[in-house]
């Protein structure tokens, strides 16, 4: 954008004597970039790699920023959040992970993933909730579903835990051979993780961001504009203290252990997937099928 300035009389007068300088402006445009290869068909302009590039005039690459709006390409959570990302701490949000960028830190899950359990499943379709506290920081493992890692990476071990205690509560589950929990959102479950992002190798390094004041608005919304009972699953201390945001009244609450394997002795035999299924049962509604993965 260019500007034009005036200059006063008094300083016009003070330069006649001397020799005319010339001022060149340079008008910067930038652009934010869009993503455009869909990982399924739910999921619209989603991509696993880092943030698209430009090409100036000269031929100098310069990375887009992170837009966060422009991330989230859900209509319905774009029109329920859309005074939550007019507010100040988005924006601190967004300068702080361009920031790490520009440090060269790498940040998980890669832009376009940040908000994928937003964008493949709709406010309206929502009947489970999962909490997590943030993403997994190893290469190629968070892209944007809480306690899911992409197909190819080794489930880590709260996800085995998961997939063992599905074995001895849900009749016919078996193992998958991959830990992308992708099948549970299409079936509406909502994998949220109360902090979106984290610096690589790096855990709960992005807790303090302000991603909880986010998640925080979003369980509230879910709690409150339902029209249906929601059944949130709690997972361990720190999903817990989530239940203060959830009308009980309205929704159901089922609270156990972490399945980390510092937890996991409290884990087993906490049944949270049956019992999760007899709710949505009670409600009218289709019970998750586990196994579709």
């Amino acid at each position: 954008m260019s500007k034009t300035v005036k200059i006063p009389d008094m300083f016009m007068k003070a330069a006649a004597a001397a020799k005319r300088k010339s001022v060149s402006t340079v008008e910067v445009s930038t652009e934010k970039a869009s993503d455009d290869v869909k990982e399924n068909q739910l999921v619209k302009k989603m991509k696993v790699d880092e943030p698209e590039t430009k090409e100036t005039p000269l031929g100098t690459p310069i990375k887009t920023e992170i837009d966060l709006k422009e991330l989230l390409h859900s209509e319905s959570w774009s029109q329920l959040l859309e005074e939550e990302f007019k507010k100040g701490y988005i924006s601190k949000i967004e300068k702080f992970l361009n920031e790490e960028v520009k440090k060269g830190k790498q940040v998980f899950p890669p832009p376009s993933q940040i908000f994928t359990t937003f964008n493949v499943l709709p406010f309206e379709e929502i009947s489970v909730v999962v909490i997590g506290q943030d993403p997994y920081h190893d290469d190629n493992q968070a892209h944007g579903l809480s306690f899911s890692v992409q197909k190819g990476v080794k489930p880590p071990p709260s996800l085995k835990n998961i997939f063992k205690e599905l074995e001895s509560d849900i009749d016919g589950f078996k193992r998958p051979d991959h830990g992308n929990l992708l099948g549970w959102t299409r079936q509406g479950v909502f994998m949220l993780n109360a902090t979106l992002t984290v610096r690589a190798h790096e855990a709960n390094s992005h807790a303090k961001i302000g991603w909880q004041t986010f998640t925080d608005t979003v369980i509230r919304i879910i709690s409150k504009k339902s029209e249906k009972p929601i059944v949130f699953l709690l997972w361990g201390g720190f999903a817990h203290k989530k239940e203060e945001l959830i009308d009980t009244k309205k929704h159901v609450v089922i609270k156990t252990a972490h399945p980390s394997p510092l937890s996991a002795r409290f884990w087993w035999g906490c049944k949270c997937f049956s019992k999760c299924n007899t709710e949505l049962e009670n409600s009218g509604r289709n019970p998750i099928n586990w196994s579709d993965l």
